[in-house]
């Protein structure tokens, strides 16, 4: 946000429903990705802004996807970080699902109670260190069967380099307020959900940015989506960090906000 503010953009950031110091949605169970994009239109028109710039992170780009392909009229560029152009239902991988075991995470995370039973027995805190550790490397998480995911990391594991226990300290004081009801729900409850956009495209300029050792890519189905090329008929602009892994935009700031601010001076109107 910095970085694009200095380069002469308005920069607007949001915690979604459920989030950070966003408050809970009256009924969370119910609350799915669509909830998601009418709070960003609804941002746009408290602002009275008709189009925006869009950058999304993580599941994030699911809701940008969606808010491209819903309203492109709103949208005047949409740059995805760590998560290629997905709808819900996630077609690149539905034809995989048999191939993934049942202890990976999101499998895990899908089930009511179970990621509630799993996180509870740590605070927030701690919860956020292992999700930062282990979405740090290259593989995705997967559990034996006797196994919780918070178990694949030992809570004395180092940080990565880049995440600094102060940085630690304000994501876990965020989650301790919101804690983890909505964030479970959304999206790991709702993004196998068919949303009938399977025909959809982003019409707008669109920009994807992936770390080489993201553990993203080695999801059944997703790899051949994203180095067979079929990703740029979504997203024709496609950059890969060598050395970046799923929190791309923490650790190799300087080049994604090159990368970024490149982009937007390229398809600023």
């Amino acid at each position: 946000m910095i970085a694009v503010a200095n380069a002469g953009y308005r920069a607007i950031s949001l915690d979604f429903r459920g989030y950070g110091l966003s408050d809970h949605p009256s009924h969370p169970q119910n609350t799915t990705l669509d909830d998601f994009v009418d709070d960003v239109i609804a941002l746009l028109d408290s602002f009275a802004i008709p189009r925006a710039h869009i950058v999304s992170k993580d599941f994030g780009a699911i809701v940008v996807s969606m808010l491209a392909a819903l309203h492109p009229d709103r949208v005047s560029t949409a740059v995805l970080l760590g998560v290629p152009f997905l709808l819900p239902g996630l077609a690149p991988l539905q034809a995989h699902l048999s191939l993934i075991p049942p202890g990976f995470y999101m499998f895990r995370w899908m089930v009511p109670g179970g990621a509630e039973a799993d996180f509870g027995r740590f605070d927030a805190k701690t919860v956020i260190r292992k999700i930062y550790t282990m979405f740090s490397g290259s593989l995705p998480p997967v559990a034996a069967d006797n196994q919780e995911i918070m178990d694949l990391v030992d809570s004395s594991t180092p940080l990565p380099p880049w995440f600094s226990e102060d940085d630690l300290a304000q994501y876990g004081s965020l989650y301790e307020k919101s804690g983890f009801k909505t964030a479970l729900q959304v999206p790991y409850r709702t993004m196998f959900a068919p949303c009938g956009l399977d025909d959809r495209k982003i019409t707008a300029p669109a920009l994807l940015i992936m770390g080489e050792k993201d553990y993203v890519i080695k999801f059944p189905g997703l790899e051949d989506y994203i180095r067979s090329g079929k990703i740029k008929e979504f997203v024709p602009d496609v950059q890969f960090l060598p050395e970046g892994t799923h929190f791309v935009q923490e650790q190799c700031p300087e080049e994604v906000n090159q990368l970024l601010i490149s982009f937007l001076d390229k398809h600023c109107e």
